[in-house]
């Protein structure tokens, strides 16, 4: 696929469509302005039933509400370390500190825990400074629009957590839980259309929620049935534009030692770079399990 400008992708979000404005999850406040709280139910989680666990995507996503809310200042670049893992019916507590709070910028962190179990913690600069440049240079694959590209079989959908709310379409690559006819990849890069179902507000949560795609495209530049699981995951703020559908393209970097690297692009329908986002995985092979 060739690289192409905004025009190459070519839908108009500001036509028909839904009303992107519900967050994708209830962050509740408590008395205190630097603690917030998460209930965890099964929406917010994925993994084998029985064994299912708060997706590492939703844990960033609700450190940063949490940061953004108490600092009152949108996320620059937030780097999550995953720790444990919190199960659903449990709550997440979310302890925000700031110890550097400047004219324009903030510097602030979460600890993320149920009870007295570390699950994450997050780091992060917050704010916006004037200036009237505003430019990018990455620029979006020039890819069918998500209704011409087939719905992703990576997941199953008929078991009710978070895989089963957010809509995957397959712009290029391989993107189902079976090996690849095709074997190991050229360039170990997945394209894929990503939305919410219900028409949740594409903000910075939801893209940390998007951008914790990256593990599914191991299967992908293995050509196996491959994932991963994030010891951490990096996000850098752009621009957020009003869009239905985010492009994310996943580039899985390199393969070692039981661990897989990769980074992804965020676009907006209309080509915009939205975020960017990297992490490392410790390395899945599941060629022995069948496919979903």
């Amino acid at each position: 696929m060739e690289e192409s400008g905004a025009s190459a992708i070519g839908a108009d979000v500001n036509s028909a469509g839904p009303d992107m404005t519900r967050p994708f999850f209830d962050l509740k406040a408590t008395h205190n302005p630097h603690r917030w709280y998460l209930p965890l139910h099964d929406g917010l989680c994925v993994g084998p039933p029985g064994k299912t666990f708060m997706f590492g995507g939703v844990g960033m996503a609700a450190a940063i509400g949490a940061m953004e809310r108490t600092c009152g200042r949108p996320v620059i670049w937030a780097t999550a370390q995953y720790l444990s893992y919190a199960r659903p019916g449990s709550v997440v507590d979310l302890d925000v500190w700031v110890p550097a709070n400047g004219k324009f910028t903030s510097q602030a962190r979460v600890n993320a825990h149920v009870g007295d179990k570390e699950i994450l913690t997050v780091n992060a600069a917050l704010g916006e400074r004037p200036s009237d440049l505003d430019h990018q240079w990455a620029t979006a694959l020039a890819v069918p629009p998500p209704e011409d590209c087939a719905v992703s079989e990576r997941w199953r959908d008929d078991v009710e957590d978070l895989h089963s709310q957010i809509e995957v379409r397959v712009a290029q690559g391989w993107h189902r839980r079976s090996a690849s006819p095709d074997g190991l990849s050229g360039d170990g890069r997945v394209v894929l259309w990503i939305r919410s179902r219900g028409g949740y507000a594409v903000d910075s949560t939801m893209l940390a929620i998007m951008a914790d795609h990256v593990p599914s495209g191991v299967g992908h530049a293995l050509g196996r049935n491959a994932g991963g699981n994030s010891l951490d995951n990096t996000i850098r703020f752009l621009k957020i534009v009003p869009t239905e559908w985010v492009l994310g393209d996943v580039t899985i970097i390199g393969v070692a030692n039981g661990v897989a690297h990769g980074s992804m692009r965020l676009f907006a329908q209309d080509g915009r770079l939205m975020a960017t986002a990297s992490q490392s995985m410790i390395l899945r092979i599941r060629d022995d399990e069948p496919a979903a």
